[in-house]
């Protein structure tokens, strides 16, 4: 379905986008991290100039269960500096800061908080891992009633497959997709 509208009190929340991860995945030539990178960039300037708000959200912890992956959590405290956001996002003081210790920007965060305080009802999600950080907030954005627009070329994954798979089979069931583009053009074309 194609992006039918931007709300008058829209936010775009980025998710992830920090030296820690970001300098992990930029080896990899198969994905599309330094697009993801680029694009919500994009994204995030033209929100400030039109006075929407931005949220940037950080990770700095995972759920304490284990998986099948072996990736549980444990005590060990990251790199200094891992946890902090890209110089490419260039934070303005109107930013509004999220950090999270699980896949949800929602999760024990505020964030439902903040929005509903700005009076948000339309969320715009980019960011880091598609099918992990994104796609467990475009959920919980769903299940706390707000509009979901993802959009799609603004966000990586390390697997390309899981990327493809949360676009295009779970991201028409909690949104609408969009390009950058097609997000700014609506930003424009009703401000």
């Amino acid at each position: 379905m194609p992006l039918t509208t931007i709300d008058p009190a829209s936010a775009l929340v980025v998710i992830d986008l920090q030296k820690g991860i970001i300098s992990a995945l930029t080896d990899d030539p198969t994905t599309a991290i330094a697009d993801a990178v680029k694009q919500s960039t994009h994204l995030a300037t033209e929100f400030r100039r039109h006075g929407l708000p931005v949220i940037l959200v950080n990770v700095t912890g995972r759920a304490p269960g284990r998986t099948d992956t072996g990736r549980s959590a444990n005590n060990t405290a990251p790199p200094a500096g891992w946890a902090d956001l890209i110089d490419e996002l260039d934070v303005h003081p109107t930013d509004h800061l999220i950090t999270k210790r699980r896949r949800s920007a929602f999760h024990d965060t505020g964030l439902d908080t903040l929005l509903r305080d700005l009076g948000v009802t339309q969320v715009v999600l980019s960011g880091i891992a598609t099918s992990s950080g994104v796609e467990s907030t475009a959920r919980s954005a769903s299940d706390h009633g707000y509009h979901v627009v993802l959009a799609t070329d603004a966000m990586g994954d390390p697997d390309p497959e899981a990327h493809r798979h949360s676009v295009e089979r779970v991201f028409p069931k909690l949104g609408e997709t969009a390009t950058t583009a097609e997000v700014i053009d609506m930003v424009e074309a009703t401000r």
